[in-house]
């Protein structure tokens, strides 16, 4: 189970930061289960191996290792197995509850934002920033909304289909038709994987183009984005790695093959700079981007050198 569901995200058949969040949460839940050992150090050591082998599969998305380390919290802390046994299902069990009721929070805040009428455009298959748009519906808001198609995984696809099956009526649009189109929208609403202390936001590619159409178009941008998706070693400096997919989702091998000279760059996600952020809407209300290090040092207060790995320094510059 921990390594199918390990692969599930690498492989992106698991997506969005929050499902992956409470997909590894369940799956070290569902793994005390198959560790037979009578030995605390044994299971610990099993634990922690699992616990480094799903936060392993997206370097990007931290709502993974903050999730796997409110899980694991509780192993650390143990004093017998049956403590650490306990302490790991009850964690996994409150951190899926509380990321479900976080969305549910932030819907409610951000379709406050929303209003009757406006045009709405959004980017990727952001749990959250949806939320935010059917709240809006089901308020009985007359909304309209552009979705991009999210290349080079066509996430966009996900999203239109939640949107029709809400019945709200939706543009589907390449990702460079963004400009195009800006100048017909009234507000922006976009998900996190990650956000920094300085309040850049970190999402799917194409989310920092959009973001700049916004800039330049005055339209205001509002990221919907839980509390568990704040990186806490931006305090230290370090910052979130970019993840690099295969070439292979951009172009066919065998096309490849034939371009000795021709080399595919495929970044899985951009960096939005805090200054074309208007709102960050989390469950525990919403906050200008410059508020970010509050989140962090009242929300994710925990010992986050636990967290430290090398980042590439060419990928923030905000």
């Amino acid at each position: 189970m921990l390594v199918s569901t390990a692969e599930q995200i690498r492989q992106m058949e698991i997506r969005g930061a929050g499902r992956i969040a409470r997909a590894a949460a369940g799956a070290l839940a569902d793994h005390v289960a198959t560790v037979q050992t009578t030995e605390l150090d044994v299971f610990v050591a099993e634990m922690e191996r699992a616990a480094d082998l799903l936060v392993s599969t997206r370097p990007t998305a931290v709502s993974l290792p903050n999730a796997v380390h409110m899980v694991m919290a509780g192993v650390r802390a143990a004093q017998t197995l049956e403590e650490a046994r306990l302490g790991i299902i009850t964690a996994a069990t409150g951190f899926i509850a509380s990321s479900e009721q976080a969305v549910q929070q932030i819907a409610a805040i951000g379709a406050r934002h929303i209003r009757d009428g406006d045009v709405v455009m959004t980017h990727c298959n952001s749990e959250a920033a949806l939320a935010c748009i059917l709240a809006a519906h089901q308020q009985g808001k007359e909304i309209e909304v552009y979705a991009t198609e999210v290349r080079p995984r066509n996430q966009g696809l996900l999203t239109i289909r939640t949107l029709n099956d809400a019945g709200i009526r939706t543009s589907y649009i390449v990702d460079s038709a963004i400009r195009s189109f800006i100048n017909e929208v009234d507000l922006v609403v976009v998900g996190a994987d990650a956000i920094s202390v300085n309040g850049a936001v970190v999402n799917k590619i194409g989310t920092a183009q959009m973001a700049l159409a916004a800039h330049e178009a005055r339209v205001n941008l509002v990221v919907a984005a839980e509390t568990y998706k704040f990186a806490p070693l931006t305090i230290l400096g370090n910052l979130i790695e970019i993840e690099e997919r295969p070439a292979e989702e951009v172009l066919a091998a065998s096309i490849a093959s034939t371009l000795p000279y021709v080399r595919v760059r495929n970044p899985a996600f951009d960096v939005t700079p805090a200054d074309y952020v208007d709102l960050i809407i989390t469950e525990e209300g919403a906050i200008p981007p410059e508020m970010a290090y509050i989140i962090i040092r009242d929300h994710l207060g925990w010992s986050i050198e636990q967290f430290d790995r090398p980042a590439h320094r060419t990928d923030q510059k905000e």
